[in-house]
């Protein structure tokens, strides 16, 4: 499992890992129980503090959605907790209006922007 860093957005980097294992773990793609990178492995191959790292797996923990394991590290939690269930879509909404807003502002058809991100889609599914 690798983390999508961008250093450049104004987004904080810890914001961005914990955006990221938030919508790996709705989708499915990280299950319970599974382990996340090191601290130190995730700071060294996107060279950034580990500090940073580590704030985000603690602000994950304190939610509840994973838990340390002595000697192993970070993994994610094998319940909610009896949490609701997570609203997938309320995760994609945000960079949908902000996609839908930029298309909008760039003069974009909605079928023209519409096929660019089905176009996004499938060339993702076909490098996983």
């Amino acid at each position: 499992m690798e983390f999508d860093i961008a250093p450049a957005s104004p987004v904080p980097i810890y914001r961005q890992i914990v955006e990221q294992v938030r919508r790996l773990v709705a989708g499915g793609q990280l299950k319970p129980g599974e382990e996340l990178p090191s601290v130190r492995a995730v700071a060294q191959l996107h060279a950034i503090n580990p500090m940073t790292v580590s704030k985000a797996y603690s602000m994950l923990e304190t939610e509840g959605l994973l838990v340390r394991r002595r000697g192993v590290g970070m993994a994610v939690a094998d319940g909610q907790g009896g949490a609701a269930p997570v609203d997938k879509a309320a995760l994609l909404r945000p960079a949908l209006e902000a996609a839908a807003q930029t298309a909008h502002q760039l003069g974009f058809t909605t079928a023209e922007a519409l096929q660019l991100f089905e176009e996004y889609l499938n060339r993702k599914q076909t490098h996983e």
